[in-house]
């Protein structure tokens, strides 16, 4: 079987469009037909070599996404032909297929478990999460990372009561959900900080109750909005100085910051031990904390429930061919979050 992909050849060189020859099914693998792929600033930073060195040249990419199951292979009982699913990073139950290598014009093109950069694509069972109501196949490719990070770092981690204080720095797809599930807990104020005034403004229609651009930020212009700290900050940037930020605008005595954003890998922060005599909190996300077979239930429910809005998350498509335009404009702060239409 053939189909295109985008396949990353050379680090920090755009994506080449080709066609891929995909082999028979192993154990434990799902050949699935993509409907729609996210795309996220992991495979900005991928493409950039920012995660290190990339052992695996030449690839495909991408890691969540919506599509139809075409096949299964020996031992797979999660899933079957025709049923729905959310392709996710995130392991879940099921057999572990590994990764597979596709063939292009005579050359190996590594797999992992999961890539989603291909109009078709061999998916761990692992990697899959059945859909069993009927949201629309834009709104299942988010099940995949978008919203068990953004949604998971709130709903799971940060846990706020009614009426604290939250500030989401950093509003792409990851932070957006981030501002709806604090919305969804009646968090007061939900402070929305970033760069771009565009992001600002479709923050505040998330459920932000005030924005303040990144470039203007201070600890006065914070304390003009809420005094002696806030009770918690998500920081979805990935941008180390946003990660400091987060920590001092926290509260002493209980006040939790959690990290989500990814930075090159030689990054580093230095902190003050300071805020932790103060009592202050920094929790690590491994995707939310969220876990597929027990979270994405509740995820898909809350769409359903029309409690999410992925209006500006979804509206935003390319064909695969244009998909070196969509990283561009993500790179550029156009816009939130992208999909790649099959």
């Amino acid at each position: 079987m053939y189909c295109k992909a985008a396949i990353l050849y050379e680090i920090n060189k755009p994506l080449v469009i080709d066609t891929i020859k995909l082999p028979a099914l192993k154990e434990g693998q799902v050949l699935v037909k993509i409907a729609y792929s996210g795309i996220c600033q992991g495979q900005l930073l991928e493409i950039k070599g920012f995660k290190g060195e990339d052992k695996y040249l030449p690839h495909c990419l991408g890691h969540e996404a919506s599509g139809t199951v075409v096949e299964t292979g020996k031992g797979v009982t999660k899933v079957k032909p025709d049923d729905k699913v959310a392709l996710t990073w995130i392991k879940g139950s099921g057999l572990d297929g590994c990764g597979c290598e596709y063939e292009c014009n005579g050359k190996k093109i590594n797999a992992g478990p999961i890539t989603t950069f291909s109009e078709y694509s061999i998916i761990s069972e692992n990697r899959l999460y059945k859909v069993k109501s009927d949201i629309s196949m834009e709104e299942i490719s988010l099940l995949g990372c978008a919203i068990p990070t953004g949604l998971g770092s709130v709903l799971n981690l940060a846990k706020p009561k009614k009426n604290q204080s939250i500030a989401i720095f950093g509003c792409g797809g990851i932070g957006l959900l981030a501002i709806q599930g604090a919305k969804i807990l009646g968090c007061n104020p939900i402070i929305a900080i970033d760069l771009f005034d565009n992001k600002l403004q479709i923050a505040k229609q998330m459920g932000a109750t005030h924005g303040i651009n990144a470039s203007d930020y201070s600890k006065e212009s914070l304390e003009e909005i809420i005094k002696g700290g806030l009770d918690f900050a998500i920081e979805s940037s990935g941008s180390p100085k946003a990660m400091l930020q987060s920590l001092e605008s926290i509260r002493p005595r209980g006040g939790t910051t959690v990290i989500l954003g990814n930075t090159h890998h030689e990054d580093e922060i230095k902190i003050n031990p300071r805020h932790f005599n103060l009592g202050k909190n920094i929790l690590g996300s491994w995707g939310g904390e969220s876990y597929p077979d027990v979270h994405y239930p509740v995820y898909e429910k809350l769409i359903n429930e029309k409690k999410l809005d992925l209006s500006f998350l979804v509206n935003n498509k390319y064909s695969l061919n244009r998909i070196n335009d969509a990283l561009e404009d993500i790179k550029n702060g156009k816009i939130t979050r992208s999909l790649v239409d099959f």
